[in-house]
């Protein structure tokens, strides 16, 4: 026992290293190999051209093997023109040569063709890869404010159906741009067959254009819609499944249907409205060049008849013009892709143009040997530019070791204190410093390594429990992690799981009781070893025997710690030296339990007010249970 309980006190008790260093795991994966042009001012595809331009050597020897397949494929009708008339016709060459030619070329054309297509998605998932990239990037910089007022179904939306579409088009636009560009190369061969008839193919072109033009206006604001409320279905969903425990509870079920059916009838409606307008324009863009093959054969045949053209010839010219209606029946493709993807793109860069309100100053220090010393001078803070003030002319002073609780009423501010303490927000006036470093001047990471936080809501990841408790410190090993579960009072539970502490949770840790989920977040927060400690009402979901546990591991780790505990209970209080009483944001009232109870008539009464609350939820337990 003593041996056991020496461990704990080694392993969570180690020294300060004098330099620091972040405990996280080292990347295995590279970043992204550019990054978003952050000029507003330019087109969303010219802002996109950094990261195309990083995969530009295996994008460009796509877009030439494309190319060169192409090009084989354009000498195939003029082959076949001079089959017909050296070898059909005059007698004059084997046609077994060109039977070979043909063969060739077309060997040499496949080939390329499918190294150009390997090449191209490689392309494509790289792109991929790295917008989805610097978007999980950006979001792990952004501050808690942006989380309070954005949805995570919208962002879910934003890095998965957007970002699809973006990629599509800067994959496979300039592929479709090098085979309409193939059509250039055809109408030369045209040219050189015939140069009237050439002229009279390409007369409907100029209309192909003006269509795709007015098609282009048309579908914007559609596509744009299409992907807002593919982001609405998606956030329904999102709170859904994250929610289900709550929904069953109300029977809330086919409310929640009526709502996903809602939001689904308007993606339903946009879709149609995108099938409609598709319906309208693309098979105009399509048959367009078919009236050109008629003319064609109109004078073409005509031209055979009068003997001023081959019928070699006239197959060549045919065949050139079907090569010729290939990119401009993808041209509505294109056209439908890009205002998807021009969307798609102004929502991804509406996050990514965002920035964070909680940075680092230039010149930020490291926060080194941290004795634990903290000092809340005259702060305001309201959550929002025009919300109300949550504390106001809060001043705590806390001296290193020391452990004080903080007291109030539900909404007084006493989570808010937590959360200024690691720099979640920042102060709307007054300073917060530690070791008499403004919070601001400190690196973040360094910060946030010497504050540990147990929330009063645990959220645990769907891995393994020695892998939640490990979350701050990847690399400890399993004594270090047992250490920190049994300090925590949650080794007996964990060792009676199926597998022990290689057993999995489910999502969120809902496999385990609200007390088992807080007493593995306490195991988490305690093998980081933070010099500061916040418990934010962290024993709320623990019952009152297994809490006593926990305090006497808790008694001997505040030891030389500077303890923040957001209390309700009496038995939380009782860890604490002294006591702050909160109400309204301020502090009305600072000394020890008995000297607030002798002093403080509202004490008094948040006490009261509390084992109320605490015995209304034990009625409610039983009567659930029962």
């Amino acid at each position: 026992m003593t041996t056991t309980r020496q461990r704990e006190a080694d392993i969570l008790s180690t020294a300060r290293a004098t330099e620091f260093t972040p405990m996280a795991e080292t990347p295995r994966y590279g970043g992204a190999k550019a990054s978003i042009d952050p000029d507003r001012s330019k087109t969303w595809l010219r802002r996109a051209l950094p990261i195309m331009s990083a995969h530009k050597g295996i994008f460009i020897t796509s877009l030439v093997l494309s190319f060169v397949g192409l090009v084989l494929q354009v000498q195939i009708p003029e082959l076949l023109n001079k089959a017909i008339t050296n070898s059909l016709e005059a007698h004059t060459v084997s046609l077994s040569v060109y039977v070979w030619w043909i063969l060739a070329l077309g060997l040499v054309g496949g080939v390329a063709g499918y190294i150009s297509r390997l090449f191209l998605f490689k392309t494509a998932y790289g792109i991929e890869y790295d917008l989805r990239t610097l978007i999980y990037e950006h979001l792990t910089k952004m501050s808690f404010s942006f989380y309070d007022r954005v949805q995570s179904g919208q962002l879910i939306s934003r890095a998965n159906s957007d970002i699809r579409s973006v990629q599509m088009y800067m994959t496979f636009a300039p592929l479709i741009l090098v085979q309409c560009s193939i059509a250039v190369v055809a109408f030369c061969y045209m040219l050189s067959i015939s140069v009237p008839l050439a002229l009279v193919a390409m007369v409907t072109m100029p209309f192909v254009f003006l269509v795709g033009v007015k098609m282009r206006k048309t579908m914007f604001p559609v596509s744009w819609i299409i992907q807002a409320r593919l982001a609405d279905v998606a956030t329904i969903v999102d709170e859904n499944v994250n929610g289900v425990r709550v929904v069953r509870s109300f029977a809330a079920e086919d409310d929640q249907l009526n709502s996903l059916a809602k939001a689904a009838t308007r993606l339903q409606w946009s879709y149609i409205k995108d099938a409609d307008l598709r319906a309208k324009w693309s098979p105009v863009i399509q048959n367009l060049p078919q009236l050109g093959l008629a003319l064609v054969l109109l004078f073409g045949g005509y031209m055979v008849i009068q003997g001023s053209l081959g019928i070699g010839a006239i197959l060549a010219f045919n065949a050139y013009l079907l090569m010729l209606q290939a990119p401009f029946m993808m041209l509505g493709m294109l056209i439908m892709m890009g205002q998807r993807a021009a969307a798609s793109a102004e929502r991804i860069y509406e996050i990514m143009d965002e920035q964070p309100t909680i940075t680092e100053r230039p010149g930020a220090v490291d926060l080194l040997e941290c004795r634990g010393q903290v000092d809340f001078n005259h702060v305001d803070f309201a959550y929002g530019e025009d919300g109300p003030l949550v504390l106001e002319d809060f001043d705590l002073h806390m001296a290193p070791g020391e452990t004080v609780a903080l007291v109030g009423r539900t909404g007084s501010g006493k989570s808010t204190v937590a959360r200024l303490l690691a720099r979640f927000y920042d102060t709307t006036a007054g300073t917060l410093a530690i070791d008499g470093h403004d919070v601001r001047d400190l690196t973040l990471d360094s910060l946030r390594a010497n504050v540990g936080i147990v929330l009063d809501e645990a959220f645990l990841f769907s891995v393994s429990v020695a892998d939640n408790i490990a979350y701050g410190r990847p690399d400890a090993e399993r004594a270090d992690i047992e250490a920190a579960a049994r300090a925590a009072g949650a080794h007996g539970f964990i060792s009676e799981l199926s597998e022990g502490y290689d057993t999995v949770v489910g999502e969120r840790g809902y496999t385990l009781s609200g007390g088992q989920r807080q007493r593995i977040a306490i195991a988490r927060t305690l093998l980081v070893n933070p010099p500061i400690l916040v418990l934010d009402d962290a024993t709320s979901a623990i019952d009152v025997q297994v809490e006593q546990q926990i305090h006497g591991a808790l008694r001997v780790l505040m030891e030389g710690r500077t303890t923040l505990i957001v209390a309700h209970r009496l038995s939380t209080i009782a860890l604490s030296d002294r006591v702050v009483l909160l109400d309204s944001g301020r502090i009305v009232a600072d000394g020890t339990h008995a000297e607030l109870l002798a002093s403080s008539p509202l004490y008094g009464e948040v006490l009261a007010q509390v084992e109320d609350e605490a015995v209304l939820e034990e009625e409610e337990e039983e009567e659930g249970l029962h």
